[in-house]
């Protein structure tokens, strides 16, 4: 399971608490924040996608290297 909901999340709530704050040294602290968990989220999206395309590859060399998957009638 993908943490992708949690690190957006995360990255919303951060970039609130930055847009809200009156403090400069808050509002910098959780703007890194926002953008830290941002970046995870863009990491693991890619991850997600990349597992998604390799198992696809995989489906579809699989299929191709036997095309009558068994179905074939014999001789």
């Amino acid at each position: 399971m993908s943490s992708l909901p949690f690190y957006r999340d995360q990255a919303a709530q951060q970039q609130h608490a930055a847009d809200t704050a009156t403090l400069q040294n808050v509002r910098e602290r959780c703007q890194r924040a926002a953008d830290a968990w941002s970046v995870l989220a863009e990491r693991t999206e890619r991850a997600d996608n990349a597992r998604v395309q390799i198992a696809s590859d995989k489906l579809l060399t699989a299929m191709n290297e036997n095309p009558d998957r068994g179905l074939a009638t014999p001789p």
